[in-house]
């Protein structure tokens, strides 16, 4: 009996140490997280995807595309605000038709809030992304009531999914790419807030790096470094010493690529944060998982290390984040979450706890 008793009691000690560890490790990926939302749970579309975000002087506003399916005529881009606490109910802001007989899908909508002017919506319509052109919209009162679309000019797209950056001249910096043959990624510039355009040449040929929907950021030196999604296992990274003008070959990372949307930001103490799925595409696949979820975060953009995990389920897919930084310092992340809702985290930058990341490899702890 003496036995039983003592090997129940280490049955149990161990189950409760390895539940304890469990635990431990779980939250360990989660230190410095505020808010995990859903930003709603109902809405009159079965699908969404590719959320934006930005920060108006009334408060918080996020937008996205819903419809019965990606690709869908009836995709349409909706918005919602964030007052007393809580997410409105989606309203439709923007929509791809034509004619009273021709209607295409909405795409990838991205917010900008002009400091002390305008929030600018860009927007793609078209029947795929290799057909597809630039829109955008300009409201005078933090998205509660807009203007008339207007196209922009021909071959330009504006920001391709990731919010443009404000350069200290006054250029609000764009990244941008095309899907036609081969993926290219080039900028679009304008110094009017989206009334006059220029354009670079693309910046990879879409051969060695297959590269779209670059994110911006930021160094107190002055440079810039572009991070791509990519078809070739890994973010891609390339530098700008010029405001824009010109950057240098693309290069890997060092974090993998699951060839799905990322985002990133520059925090005020000169952090680099990006959000993305720690995944690498199997060789020969045309895409990975879009699971987990992660944060990393780099003083220089070459050197990352791991942060967070937002998701991390086998169910579905988490994916194409867009993140900012608030003027309170705080950081909110808009994220898909199963293509079936948008989900809301808010970070406290101070908080995290990070580990270094080797040879592409998430921290195991």
């Amino acid at each position: 009996m003496r036995n039983i008793t003592m090997t129940l009691a280490l049955l149990l000690f161990t189950t409760c140490l390895v539940q304890a560890q469990t635990e431990k490790n779980s939250s360990r990926w989660r230190k410095g997280i505020m808010v995990d939302e859903f930003i709603y749970t109902k809405a009159p579309y079965p699908s969404c995807h590719s959320a934006t975000i930005a920060e108006t002087p009334n408060g918080l506003v996020a937008a996205w595309f819903g419809g019965t399916r990606e690709r869908n005529p009836d995709v349409c881009i909706y918005l919602s605000h964030k007052k007393d606490g809580k997410w409105t109910p989606s309203v439709k802001v923007a929509d791809g038709v034509q004619n009273d007989t021709l209607r295409y899908p909405s795409w990838n909508p991205v917010l900008y809030q002009v400091p002390g002017g305008d929030l600018l919506l860009f927007y793609k319509v078209g029947p795929k992304p290799s057909e597809w052109w630039g829109m955008m919209k300009r409201s005078s009162d933090g998205g509660e009531t807009w203007s008339k679309a207007e196209a922009l000019p021909k071959g330009y797209i504006g920001p391709v999914k990731n919010k443009p950056i404000l350069l200290k001249d006054g250029t609000l910096l764009c990244g941008s790419s095309v899907e036609g043959h081969g993926w290219k990624v080039h900028f679009e510039m304008t110094k009017d807030f989206g009334k006059t355009w220029t354009m670079t040449d693309p910046i990879n040929d879409g051969k060695i790096f297959n590269a779209i929907q670059p994110t911006i950021l930021t160094y107190k030196d002055g440079s810039l470094q572009a991070l791509s999604r990519t078809r070739n296992r890994v973010i891609s990274s390339s530098w700008s010493f010029d405001n824009g003008e010109s950057w240098n070959l693309m290069q890997p990372s060092g974090l993998p690529s699951n060839n799905s949307g990322i985002d990133g930001v520059s925090l005020a103490d000169g952090t680099q944060l990006l959000v993305y799925n720690h995944v690498k595409t199997p060789a020969n696949a045309p895409k990975g998982y879009r699971t987990p979820l992660n944060v990393a975060v780099s003083k220089d953009g070459k050197h990352w290390e791991a942060a967070l995990v937002l998701e991390d389920s086998e169910i579905s897919q988490y994916s194409y984040p867009a993140v900012i930084q608030t003027s309170d310092g705080l950081v909110h992340i808009v994220y898909t979450w199963r293509r079936q809702r948008i989900k809301h985290v808010v970070i406290d930058p101070k908080k995290l706890e990070t580990t270094p990341i080797v040879n592409e490899k998430w921290p195991e702890e």
